[in-house]
């Protein structure tokens, strides 16, 4: 999984060829901890059409804020350099993958 940070979200996130999802957590986060081998087992699952990035959000404060995120883990679906979709908190695989398949779709 690619980390991601202020100084690369632009070229990884927005400036990607295809569909991102895109992991806010953070070290101290239980929740992030149980998502974290569901998100990776997606990557795997999906590779080549879809790209996954993390970005913790104590070292990049300012993407956190921009993006309102108030609550960890929030996963973001970025599609052609805009957010489309997102999910916060501890999730079944079958929610994140409901989600990702109605973008996945269209691209």
């Amino acid at each position: 999984m690619i980390e991601v940070n202020e100084s690369n979200f632009k070229e990884e996130v927005l400036n990607s060829p295809i569909p991102v999802l895109v992991d806010f957590w953070a070290e101290w986060c239980v929740p992030c901890k149980m998502v974290e081998p569901i998100v990776e087992e997606i990557e795997k699952e999906k590779s080549g059409k879809l790209k996954v990035v993390r970005i913790n959000v104590d070292d990049n404060q300012n993407i956190t804020i921009q993006y309102g995120i108030m609550s960890i883990p929030t996963l973001m679906i970025f599609s052609n350099g805009k957010l489309v979709d997102q999910i916060v908190g501890a999730v079944p695989k079958r929610v994140i993958e409901a989600k990702l398949d109605k973008v996945l779709i269209l691209n």
